[in-house]
Order: structure tokens, then C-alpha cells, then sequence
């Protein structure tokens, strides 16, 4: 991908994430989550009705990574079931961590395939997939 369009396309999820802004809900599950490396403090939710995704929504201070990643990750996971969801989140993770995967299920979330090269920015990209992972186990759970 060129760098150019990367970068468009991580500061435009920065600067105008989506679903950014709690609500008052009680059908969502909660987490927080953060970063020992960084600023990042990200209160998650995330509603999941009959197996599909319907809604993720997150507020807090983060860096530009860790809010772009969330910001095209929530783009990315809902609508989707959960089986889906959770090999996107596998994909991702193998990305960051730069094992195998498979490029063609991650879409956008692809911006992040040269995070490698900052490795103390690695915890702020997967920082979303821990979120959501938290809560597809605590979901699992129920």
C-alpha cells in the first residue's frame, strides 16, 4: 500500500473515528482496556444480537494509532457474526505480530501491515482486538 494513502487513511480515522461516544444501554457489554506503552485508556462496548455484531462503540484518550485501529476495526466488525468477527481479530493479531495471515479477510485493517517496523507501536494497534476479544469471551461466557 502507498505510504501516502496509509497515512490518509490512519489520520482520517483519528481525527473522525466512528462510533466514537458512550451510551446509556444496558443490552452492551463493557470493558476497559489500555496501554502500559502509551496514553491509550479506551472504554469499549458492544451489543450482539442473535450471534451478529450490531454495534461497537468506544471513548477515551488514545493515541492516533490505537484510535484509527478502533475507528476502522468497528467499521470492519460490524454487521458481521461472530465466527467473523473472531477470524478477523485472528487475522489482525497474526498481522501485528508478523505471522501468516490472511490479507484478503482484513480490508482496511491492512493500513497496519508495517506496524512491525515500530514495535513499541504494536500495542497500540491491537489494542481494539483486545477490547473486543475481552468481550466475545466474557459473551461466550454467558
Amino acid at each position: 500500500m502507498d505510504s501516502n494513502l496509509r497515512r490518509e487513511i490512519i489520520l482520517d480515522n483519528y481525527q473522525d473515528p466512528m462510533n466514537r461516544g458512550l451510551i446509556e444501554d444496558e443490552s452492551y457489554m463493557k470493558v476497559n482496556t489500555n496501554s502500559e506503552s502509551c496514553i491509550d485508556n479506551l472504554d469499549f462496548m458492544m451489543k450482539i444480537e442473535d450471534g451478529i455484531v450490531k454495534d461497537i462503540r468506544f471513548d477515551g484518550e488514545a493515541c492516533a494509532i490505537s484510535t484509527s485501529a478502533t475507528s476502522i476495526m468497528i467499521r470492519s466488525l460490524i454487521g458481521k457474526k461472530v465466527e467473523e468477527v473472531n477470524l478477523i481479530i485472528d487475522n489482525y493479531r497474526k498481522m501485528i505480530n508478523e505471522e501468516e495471515y490472511d490479507s484478503e479477510i482484513l480490508g482496511e485493517l491492512n493500513v497496519y501491515d508495517e506496524i512491525c517496523k515500530q514495535p513499541n507501536r504494536k500495542n497500540c494497534a491491537l489494542l481494539p482486538s483486545v477490547a473486543i476479544r475481552e468481550m466475545l469471551e466474557e459473551k461466550k461466557d454467558d
